[in-house]
């Protein structure tokens, strides 16, 4: 009995290193939640510079409260990517820790998660069509009648949705899981124990208990209803992932090769002042077109006359002012005027040299990223996991290297939508065109944008919690997005049969083969207003 004892007291001694470790991932645990504030704090200051340097003039000092929602929007979209390498980092934070309690500093991420997607909820279903239907009300009517307007759009909006959600769910609100029964019979207790990767079981002859070889037949379904919240954040990651694969595809494709073949339309050489001044002087006649067009239509809504007529005129008198714009901007581009003239054009040509160097850096990241979803998601079994093992290989170098990597990847998703989207919204006829300009953006179009960037962001996180299903195993995003989601009646067979992945790479060849094609020709507005040749 006293060396057992004294055997005992030598393990509990070695277990001592690995309490001491937990303790240690507990305090690295305190330092994750210092970074996760820090990245918030960081996240709303730059989201507040885009604001102040993408606003347009006529917003300034004025419309606080859609500027407001535009900040607090792009925050939560922001966050919510960054969340998932963070609920990485939270589960790697204890994974030496001996048992739960020996490391208790770590984040919130079931409840975080929650607060996230129920913030996302509202801004995208109430507060940013309010903020939108506010901004664009008659600005000759009073603050109260215009927030009446908007209150009563965004309440009939929200009926409509409520009603459509509730019968859906009362309707097809389930989940169907596929079970099978297992049983198997009993051996004698072996008197030597002798097991293996090949040898599992305790069985004579195969090695294999009887459970394993069990029938087809024995398999079954299970139906059990979902809650409310789960189907409407189900019914959300579908509109989401529809967009997504769309914009995202094609973004994928456009972000880096846009920056590339910018480069190679560059303006080559300055152009001379009697070039410059007949350029400028019809660029003039087409603004002032533009100006009697827009007091045309200003007088019409004062009249209340606000027909179809009058807002396709309007969408495309935009357009057009979105081309002269441009063709101002690569006028200046050519021409650069004032004292600091040479120094304007070498800063010029450096900012195309930037674009190539990062253009080249995001086809290699967009290469490696559907390469990833072919041989991970696409092909079953999955040939390697790929990033995943890059990221576990980072992360065996420096504690929070691949984290990091993670993070990019997620967060180069996200730009590949918005790139997506600004590109089909020009070309797409069905869709507004809300175009993000420096120095130029209305506010409704930066919360059409937001609006577009929160839908899509869950979208986003759930692509990247299976694309990384190894790396991301067992942490609270993958939880929420797991069996649940793709087991939902009516839509589990758009996850089980890949569609989202596939148009996702099929619109990222196609985009690729177009950009090839028409890529490197010199880009020309598509309305009537462009530089003479």
């Amino acid at each position: 009995m006293p060396i057992v004892l004294s055997k005992i007291r030598v393990q509990l001694k070695g277990l001592r290193p690995a309490y001491a470790s937990g303790q240690q991932w507990g305090d690295f645990n305190l330092a994750l939640v210092i970074v996760a504030i820090v990245v918030c704090v960081l996240v709303f200051i730059f989201n507040l510079y885009l604001l102040v340097n993408y606003q347009h003039p006529d917003d300034k000092n004025q419309a606080y409260f859609p500027k407001f929602v535009v900040v607090l929007g792009l925050s939560v979209a922001a966050i919510s990517i960054l969340m998932l390498p963070a609920d990485v980092a939270n589960r790697q934070a204890c994974q030496h820790a001996i048992y739960n309690g020996a490391c208790n500093l770590t984040l919130p991420m079931k409840d975080l998660w929650l607060a996230i997607y129920i913030i996302d909820a509202i801004l995208v279903f109430f507060v940013i069509p309010f903020a939108m239907f506010y901004y664009e009300g008659d600005q000759d009517k009073t603050i109260g009648k215009r927030i009446k307007s908007a209150l009563i759009w965004v309440v009939t909006t929200a009926i409509v949705c409520g009603l459509v959600l509730g019968i859906l769910y009362g309707v097809i609100g389930k989940v169907d899981f596929t079970v099978r029964h297992l049983s198997s019979s009993t051996v004698q207790f072996p008197s030597s124990f002798q097991f293996s990767s090949g040898q599992p079981c305790v069985s004579n002859g195969v090695r294999q208990c009887s459970a394993y070889d069990a029938s087809p037949s024995s398999e079954t379904t299970w139906t059990m209803r979902s809650t409310f919240p789960e189907y409407v954040v189900a019914l959300a990651t579908i509109v989401g992932s529809v967009l997504f694969s769309i914009f995202g595809g094609v973004g994928i494709a456009c972000l880096p090769l846009g920056l590339i073949f910018s480069f190679i339309r560059r303006p080559k050489a300055v152009i001379t002042r009697s070039q410059y001044i007949k350029e400028a002087t019809e660029l003039g006649k087409k603004a002032r077109e533009l100006k009697k067009a827009a007091d045309a239509l200003h007088q019409e809504e004062r009249s209340g006359s606000k027909g179809r007529k009058w807002r396709k005129n309007t969408k495309a008198l935009e357009k057009e002012l979105f081309h002269l714009e441009d063709d101002v901007k690569a006028l200046e581009e050519m021409y650069p005027q004032g004292e600091k003239a040479e120094t304007t054009w070498a800063m010029t040509v450096l900012g195309y040299l930037a674009k190539l160097i990062l253009g080249v850096f995001g086809l290699i990241v967009s290469i490696a990223w559907v390469a990833h979803i072919i041989i991970y998601l696409l092909i079953d079994p999955p040939l390697s996991p790929f990033l995943n093992e890059v990221f576990i290989k980072l992360d065996d170098i420096w504690g929070l290297l691949g984290t990091a990597a993670f993070a990019f990847f997620c967060f180069y998703l996200l730009l590949a939508v918005i790139a997506g989207a600004m590109m089909l919204g020009l070309r797409l006829v069905f869709i507004t065109i809300h175009p993000m300009k420096w120095g130029g953006t209305l506010m409704n179009s930066f919360l059409f944008n937001v609006a577009l960037i929160l839908l899509c962001s869950i979208s986003v996180i759930q692509f990247c919690s299976t694309a990384f299903a190894y790396y991301a195993q067992a942490t609270a995003a993958q939880e929420i997005f797991g069996h649940t989601l793709q087991s939902l009646r009516g839509i589990k067979y758009l996850y089980k049969y890949n569609i989202f992945q596939i148009a996702f790479v099929v619109l990222a060849g196609l985009t690729f083969v177009y950009y090839a094609a028409f890529g490197w020709r010199r880009k020309k507005p598509s309305g009537r207003f462009q530089l003479s040749s």
